[in-house]
């Protein structure tokens, strides 16, 4: 089935699950991303993933065959970077992550801090890290999640994401988290400065139904779901969500007339 989509200049891309799972590239996804720029479609590419920094993501990416400016990669630290900028920061998160912290002039300690920030620490998301953020916020620091995701696909199957960690933290303390990745405004907004368009004109493709798909309508863009990385039938119909296109993966894109 093709589909007429009128007006649409630009895409905001989800990239673990929609470029990759694990290790191993989407079939057709590195030749998809090219013929965006052959046909003239702006895009950035939009992602929750906490546990590299932006430049390490961009490596990765390299590793995989995608040869993708890192400036074109938009994560959760790089929209919150304004805000703790100058600011002290306990990270409960993973990885270099911290590097994006460290470049945006952030100081990173384990005591007398401004923000708590989480993400997706894996193995870090220990009762003592955990232990140390609560009586951290309970001294009065803010609670700041790059993203509240509850799932992602990694290479051997569903891995719990940061969100069950951060409404832990909300529920023991009593206070709510900023959430700076998707689907805020905040990072919605940086992603439409970036690409110079409005949102009506910008579809956004992703497996994750709350976060990609119900960000984007929230902020009046064409939700694109595809059927690779954590997507799941049952959540999708369990969601009250509904994507304007359902397509089995993003190098299916074309079958639709743009």
């Amino acid at each position: 089935m093709r589909h007429e989509i009128a007006g649409l200049k630009s895409f905001l891309i989800d990239i673990d699950g929609v470029l990759y799972v694990g290790d191993k590239p989407i079939e057709g996804a590195r030749e998809c991303i090219e013929t965006f720029g052959e046909r003239g479609y702006r895009y950035r590419f939009v992602s929750n993933t906490t546990g590299r920094c932006r430049g390490s993501i961009a490596e990765k990416l390299r590793g995989l065959g995608f040869e993708i400016p890192e400036e074109y990669i938009l994560t959760p630290p790089i929209a919150d970077l304004g805000q703790v900028r100058q600011k002290r920061c306990f990270l409960l998160t993973g990885g270099d992550v911290y590097r994006d912290f460290e470049i945006g002039g952030a100081t990173i300690a384990d005591y007398d801090v401004d923000y708590v920030v989480i993400g997706d620490a894996g193995e870090k998301f220990t009762f003592e890290r955990l232990n140390r953020a609560f009586r951290l916020v309970m001294d009065g620091a803010e609670i700041i999640a790059l993203e509240k995701d509850r799932y992602w696909m990694g290479s051997d199957g569903l891995m719990l994401s940061a969100g069950p960690f951060v409404a832990a933290l909300e529920y023991a303390t009593g206070k709510d988290a900023e959430v700076v990745g998707k689907p805020s405004k905040k990072f919605f907004e940086l992603a439409f400065r970036e690409l110079g368009t409005a949102p009506d004109e910008t579809a956004m493709i992703g497996d994750d139904i709350f976060t990609d798909i119900g960000g984007a309508k929230r902020r009046g863009m064409m939700g694109i779901l595809v059927r690779t990385g954590k997507y799941r039938e049952d959540a999708v119909k369990n969601s009250e969500i509904n994507p304007d296109l359902v397509i089995d993966s993003i190098s299916h894109i074309f079958e639709i007339k743009i």
